[in-house]
């Protein structure tokens, strides 16, 4: 009677436990053109072809045109379903507008500047209901602006010791990498974007080795990573640089930063790897 009420009680719980969520897919563009390749991934992993839509999310850029220039390669593609939806500052966000976020098969973010993605985002109901959607398994895509904006850690690309921006740190020093929140549909990674095109090699060594705990990805442009889980495609026309800092090496010398042991992968379209 006892094994009798014990599976009983096994069974109950099963059945009350809550269903694990699904969660999306994350396409992180290094900036630059989306080659085709990159396009119809994202339409087939968004399921775009049978139906549903897509909504593009501009705040990174300060351009009038930056939707048209961001759905105009869905529509040649085929998929018309594409629309851009603008949310300001300090404006009310309506239940309306949020669940056309929310119910949304893709949420493309375009490139810009991060920090104004984020300045809109950040701490409202949006940023919630992107979170939502993507825990429901929707696609999250972005480009530059829109890839930096996916992590929790964020690089902003600006320097704290020397305040004149370069697309390039000339250094490798201590506190010298200005890290703000994202939106954090990834964890435990600093994204590069425009990585070898633009030379950002000292910028992201000085991460791992500032944050030691974290992966190190380098995407350039006209590339991307495709994310489920922790598990990570690369695809497009060039290559993924992938650092880690296995034994949390750190040596300082001043404020010049030293370590040994750290790991770099070349990785190439359709090669794999783990986060």
């Amino acid at each position: 009677m006892k094994k009798w009420i014990t599976l009983v009680i096994l069974f109950t719980t099963a059945c009350n436990a809550p269903k694990p969520q699904a969660q999306g897919t994350l396409v992180i563009i290094g900036g630059g053109s989306r080659p085709s390749l990159i396009i119809e991934r994202i339409i087939q992993e968004a399921r775009l072809k049978d139906g549903g839509y897509g909504v593009v999310l501009p705040m990174s850029s300060s351009s009038d045109s930056s939707v048209y220039f961001a759905v105009k390669p869905f529509q040649e593609a085929g998929i018309q379903s594409l629309r851009g939806m603008n949310f300001k500052k300090g404006e009310p966000q309506s239940a309306e507008r949020l669940d056309s976020v929310r119910n949304a098969r893709l949420i493309y973010i375009t490139g810009g500047d991060q920090e104004r993605f984020m300045g809109v985002v950040r701490g409202t109901p949006l940023e919630q209901t992107i979170r939502e959607a993507f825990a429901r398994g929707a696609v999250i895509a972005g480009t530059s602006a829109g890839a930096a904006v996916m992590s929790e850690k964020m690089t902003t690309g600006n320097q704290l010791r020397d305040t004149t921006y370069t697309s390039t740190f000339k250094v490798i020093e201590s506190n010298n990498l200005e890290i703000k929140p994202g939106l954090g549909l990834i964890t435990g990674v600093l994204i590069d974007q425009h990585f070898l095109i633009r030379s950002r090699h000292n910028r992201l060594l000085t991460g791992v080795i500032d944050y030691p705990d974290h992966v190190g990805i380098g995407i350039d442009e006209s590339t991307a990573i495709v994310v489920k889980g922790r598990n990570a495609e690369v695809i497009g026309d060039s290559q993924v640089l992938v650092i880690r800092n296995p034994g949390q090496a750190r040596r300082e010398a001043g404020r010049k930063l030293g370590a040994n042991g750290l790991t770099i992968n070349i990785l190439l379209p359709g090669d794999e790897f783990t986060l």
